[in-house]
């Protein structure tokens, strides 16, 4: 094995690993924010689910053009400190700006107004990510050529901003939003959503940069080749069709967009089942996000122990499956009355229980999609001879954004749908609204997982199917480094 090949194919300590996960708390805070999004819009500033939903439908589109995009750009830059740094570090104020304006709009809107306020900053939050989330991912694809280790890698990073995720929105239901005597549940009180906006601004702009000056370190590790061509449109399409022509990329995108797709409607309608539904209190509701917290704790070594006995692509279907049927159960029990009653002391119990064991298993499904799309950028490699991270994570970063975008389009459209009506009191729904709350957290969510575990089936690529692609990409590149290094002493020897 070559010097070059054995450093591509190198361990990454632990250090670098979470360096490279702090970004995650940029995404956590944001993700936290999505959690209340939509109900601060309806029932703190009085806009229908409707037009929330359409806000997110903007959104969504503008993210479907620019991510791609930014991500072939980013292919194809050239800096003193690499492809990926200078965008990470531009993205972390504009970040920050467009999520503290996002909650902090102008007193006295009207409802178009508020509309407005609300499309603006959450496509400006959106595109600013997208600064950050592709580059980032990107980068963390070029860490290493090794099959376990790029899983470990994103592993550290999808456990870290999970687990980010989860404590912050702990913190938002127990410390921003408490129940007071005026709010039975907090998240309906106004004054907090100027600490949710000061703090997260902050907190955003040091994630981004700790994270960034972190890896700097890592550039003499990346791919060293020559970039021929500079972003053009035509090579871009020619990337975008090559890689739509990949059954194992579809499978990926098809599977991740569908999964946190299906997150994002649940994180903002489980929050008015939890309110409406079930009466719970903001500290009630904090069990909801301890629930999860085991199971990003034990997700490393599951997908350890899962990885040496299974491939990905079987690990991804067991893992999607069980958290569906689980993370469900406890609102199609609640539709068929079976159920413990709102007063009784079991109800904390019946209702996050299966969310903790659907959660153990989780974070598993997240980390091998991220794994996934990195075996998919070798391929795309030795079959284009372009090295494409940027294009191919920008549907990751898409993802990500899903889960708040897609998600508040079919969840403000779902609640639209059930007539959920504005300024509503706890205790005052008619039975038929409760059930159709009780429908979009159950059936409707299982029905978007099942689905993406047929998308799943479509992956083609193997252990033994990626170590004969890492081979023969070795091949190339040491011939292609050898015929530059050829080409450069010819030139030296005539000057």
């Amino acid at each position: 094995m070559s010097e070059a090949t054995a450093t591509r194919r190198r361990k990454l300590s632990v250090k670098t690993k979470l360096l490279f996960a702090s970004g995650a708390l940029q995404e956590a805070v944001v993700t936290a924010g999505a959690i209340v999004t939509v109900l601060f819009y309806n029932q703190v500033l009085g806009i229908s689910p409707a037009l929330a939903g359409t806000a997110f439908l903007i959104a969504s589109i503008v993210d479907a053009i620019s991510d791609p995009l930014i991500g072939a750009v980013s292919d194809r830059f050239r800096s003193r400190w690499g492809r990926r740094h200078p965008f990470m570090f531009a993205s972390a104020l504009p970040i920050a700006v467009s999520f503290y304006f996002l909650y902090q709009p102008v007193d006295g809107l009207s409802e178009t107004g508020y509309f407005i306020w609300l499309v603006v900053f959450l496509v400006f939050l959106r595109l600013s990510q997208t600064f950050y989330l592709i580059p980032h991912d990107a980068l963390g694809a070029e860490l290493t050529d090794d099959y376990e280790e790029r899983s470990s890698v994103f592993g550290y990073n999808s456990v870290v901003q999970q687990l980010l995720s989860l404590f912050t929105a702990m913190i938002l239901v127990v410390v921003v939003f408490p129940s007071t005597p005026e709010y039975d549940n907090g998240l309906l009180n106004e004054s907090g959503y100027f600490v949710l906006s000061a703090v997260g601004s902050v907190t955003i702009v040091f994630s981004v940069l700790v994270c960034s000056f972190g890896t700097l370190n890592q550039l003499p590790y990346l791919h060293d080749f020559e970039i021929s061509k500079k972003f053009s449109f035509p090579n871009y399409f020619g990337q975008l069709a090559a890689l739509l022509g990949n059954v194992s990329y579809l499978s990926a995108c098809l599977s991740l967009l569908t999964i946190y797709a299906g997150l994002g409607i649940l994180g903002i309608v489980a929050t008015y089942a939890y309110i409406y539904v079930y009466e719970l209190s903001s500290e009630a509701m904090f069990w909801a996000g301890a629930a999860k917290v085991p199971g990003v704790l034990v997700a490393l070594p599951l997908l350890a122990f899962l990885s040496k006995r299974m491939d990905k692509k079987h690990i991804l279907i067991m893992a999607t499956l069980t958290t569906c049927i689980l993370i469900s159960l406890p609102h199609h029990l609640k539709m068929l009355d079976i159920f413990p009653a709102n007063d009784s002391p079991f109800i904390l119990f019946a209702l996050f229980v299966p969310l903790l064991l659907g959660y153990m298993i989780f974070p598993v499904s997240a980390i091998i999609i991220d794994s996934q799309l990195v075996d998919v950028a070798d391929q795309h490699e030795l079959n284009t001879g372009e090295r494409s991270e940027g294009v191919i994570f920008s549907v990751r970063s898409f993802g990500i954004k899903a889960t708040s975008g897609v998600g508040g389009l079919l969840g403000g459209f779902g609640l639209e749908f059930i007539g959920f009506p504005e300024n509503a009191e706890v205790g005052g729904l008619a039975e038929e609204t409760l059930t159709g709350l009780l429908f979009l957290n159950g059936p409707l969510y299982l029905i978007m997982y099942l689905l993406a575990v047929v998308f799943m089936t479509m992956y083609q690529i193997d252990k033994k199917t990626h170590q004969d692609i890492l081979a023969e990409l070795e091949a190339k590149r040491a011939y292609s480094a050898g015929w530059r290094s050829l080409v450069r002493e010819s030139e030296n020897r005539n000057v």
